[in-house]
């Protein structure tokens, strides 16, 4: 994307839904209107772009088992009311896949294939659905094997070396143990997100970016807990490894979480016809592939690639939304940044206080880097999240 013939892309507007908990105030929205309310909220927020120019609608999601089914993208573009010539598509990259989203749509308008795209994700891990294989004959004897699409690996590859098929917990342990990240330090960076996230609420930081569900009494992110505290997290007993040697727990990791988020992307002409400043533009990305159990330091390369194309080191940066899968995580990701000022990671807190609806991740944490360069009025922001599997992503923004 730093090539001088691509054209500029530029974010005009990003909203989000606050984030729900796993079974809570969105568990009884279907994940298709959860898309559809903010894909219909950019719309609505740019009266100025006639609906039907839109070129494409491209969404993230993780599961694609349940209702989000049947192309996520497209089903947005119907039930949010938009002209029937308004294509979509949906892409998954995992806990990326609203990222990718943004990436292939940015992609699209740099090359001159779109004027004017809404990129997104959306994931309801509490509407996630139980699956079960077909039986390899007729009429199985035994009662059928079933799996939760919740989270993580099912239906092995028996081919798969058992190391890569670790739960994502256990991949965490993996980076603690890595590069010697403690409980201790684990907890005090999960209780400065609630403690960020809380404050940013409070200052309305987040006011501009989300956009309530009509019906739902849900008035922020619901997993922020004010009161959380290393002391209060340090009671909490390890998840993944019970033997005495754990230390990742639910509080110092992201929760399972319903919410979707998009963007509006655009190159100058189709600016022009939004009639509004953009919050920044798109200058690079990168994506790179890394060894599955240690799938939580998969942003370190993506991270230094991306920045490489952008021309642009870490002491260039403004701000940086780094997803927080786990707390070990992403510690170990900053442990290998050692240039990078850890005062600039996720200022209005991140996705352990926040939450990681894993579909709607990517376009969250994009557009929040967005929203922070507008209000900073200029700057360079980074994006990034590891991606289970063995993957990182990263996008830089500029203003």
């Amino acid at each position: 994307m730093t090539n001088d013939r691509l054209r500029d892309v530029f974010v005009v507007d990003a909203v989000r839904t606050p984030v729900g908990k796993y079974g809570g105030a969105l568990a009884d929205v279907r994940p298709d209107d959860l898309a559809a309310h903010v894909v219909r909220a950019l719309v609505d927020r740019t009266p100025h772009l006639d609906p039907a120019r839109l070129d494409d609608v491209v969404f993230g999601n993780a599961n694609g088992a349940g209702e989000e089914n049947r192309n996520v993208g497209r089903m947005a573009v119907l039930l949010a009311g938009l002209p029937l010539s308004v294509p979509g598509s949906t892409v998954n990259r995992l806990c990326a896949s609203g990222l990718e989203a943004v990436v292939q749509a940015a992609r699209a308008v740099a090359v001159g294939d779109a004027t004017a795209v809404i990129a997104g994700g959306v994931e309801s891990m509490s509407r996630a659905p139980w699956v079960m294989p077909k039986p390899e004959r007729a009429f199985p004897a035994g009662a059928p094997e079933t799996f939760s699409t919740t989270l993580g690996w099912r239906m092995v590859n028996q081919r798969m070396r058992p190391e890569w098929t670790v739960s994502l917990g256990e991949g965490a342990e993996l980076v603690a143990d890595k590069h010697r990240i403690g409980r201790e330090a684990q907890d005090l960076f999960a209780a400065a997100s609630h403690e960020k996230a809380a404050r940013a609420w409070k200052d309305g930081l987040y006011d501009r970016e989300v956009v309530p569900y009509e019906g739902v009494d849900l008035p922020r992110d619901e997993t922020i807990r004010d009161g959380s505290s290393p002391e209060t997290l340090a009671k909490l007993k390890p998840v993944f490894r019970k033997d005495g040697t754990g230390t990742v727990t639910a509080g110092n990791s992201s929760p399972l979480n319903d919410g979707a988020a998009a963007l509006l992307l655009t190159d100058e002409e189709g600016l022009a016809a939004t009639g509004r400043e953009p919050l920044a533009r798109i200058r690079a990305s990168a994506v790179t592939g890394i060894e599955p159990q240690l799938f939580g330091l998969g942003p370190v390369e993506a991270v230094r690639r991306a920045l490489a194309k952008a021309g642009r080191g870490f002491g260039d940066l403004h701000t940086v939304e780094l997803n927080e899968a786990f707390a070990a995580q992403a510690l170990g990701c900053l442990a290998e940044w050692p240039e990078l000022d850890p005062s600039l990671v996720n200022p209005r807190g991140g996705a352990i206080a926040i939450g990681h609806p894993l579909g709607a991740s990517g376009a969250r944490i994009t557009g929040a880097v967005a929203h922070q360069l507008a209000s900073a009025g200029s700057g360079t922001g980074l994006a990034a999240l590891c991606i289970g599997v063995g993957q990182g992503q990263a996008l830089v923004l500029e203003r």
